[in-house]
């Protein structure tokens, strides 16, 4: 006689069983969440206070300076006084970027820096949906008509080294509210550059040339579509410029660069 058939469990008698520990394995879970989330509540990235939800409190929300309009058409830039439909930053004629147009959600002031080093060094995935979403109503006539989100690429070891990259978690939720798809592959970055902080803005050229190129099997995704560039701060434009320039050697349509906050020279007038 078989007596392994005693300690089988007939299929009728296991999905109950299975249903009834997933019930269970359930309710601790929520309940172990419940109790870390009184003892642990969630603090505002930037100030540490505690607050509702995940981000940034009210008064830290209130130091968010969010670009609105007039801005320079081109760069994004704002303007000091409405200088009329069309006009241009001094900036905008004298370097005229490879990329079309950028727009930025908020200045890279004190808070919107906290959330993007947060973001970038701290694991706090959690900070993309709401900072996607300010990125994806600041570009909103970026994203409409565009065909592809490209996130500005990391080189593979600090790819690895972080996990994962920010500019891809912020691209992600763009495509989730806009409908448009997000092509993680089709740029990469064939070298490591130093960090671009603290860098002259020629250095800063000069660190990315050369860094960038289309995957091969990948330009399908590029010929003719009009493009996005996606990263989470813009700076001097060094870095997204030169990806623009290889995007459009790959035959895009047009380049545009929707950032979550860039840096905003208020020593230079802009217009």
């Amino acid at each position: 006689m078989d007596t392994t058939t005693d300690n089988l469990v007939s299929p009728q008698r296991a999905n109950p069983l299975r249903g009834a520990w997933r019930a269970c394995r359930d309710v601790m879970s929520h309940a172990a969440r419940s109790a870390l989330d009184i003892a642990l509540p969630t603090l505002c990235v930037a100030c540490r206070e505690p607050v509702a939800g995940v981000g940034v409190c009210a008064d830290c929300w209130t130091q968010l300076s969010f670009i609105e309009r007039p801005y320079c058409p081109r760069l994004g830039t704002p303007f000091v006084y409405d200088p009329g439909s069309g006009m241009l930053s001094m900036e905008a004629i004298a370097n005229p970027p490879a990329y079309q147009r950028a727009r930025a959600a908020v200045r890279y002031d004190d808070v919107a820096k906290v959330l993007v080093h947060a973001l970038k060094y701290q694991d706090r995935t959690d900070l993309a949906p709401a900072m996607g979403r300010w990125m994806a109503r600041a570009g909103s006539e970026l994203l409409d008509g565009a065909d592809v989100l490209i996130p500005v690429p990391l080189h593979w070891r600090r790819g690895w080294s972080r996990r994962y990259n920010q500019s891809g978690a912020l691209a992600r939720v763009i495509a989730r509210q806009s409908g448009i798809p997000v092509a993680s592959d089709a740029l990469r970055r064939t070298r490591p550059t130093r960090q671009q902080v603290g860098l002259s803005r020629n250095d800063r050229a000069r660190n990315v040339q050369g860094a960038f190129k289309v995957a091969a099997e990948r330009t399908s995704q590029i010929q003719g579509r009009r493009v996005i560039l996606i990263d989470d701060v813009l700076t001097s434009g060094a870095t997204v410029d030169a990806c623009a320039r290889v995007l459009l050697r790959a035959k895009a349509a047009q380049v545009d660069v929707l950032v979550f906050a860039r840096v905003v020279d208020t020593m230079k007038a802009p217009i």
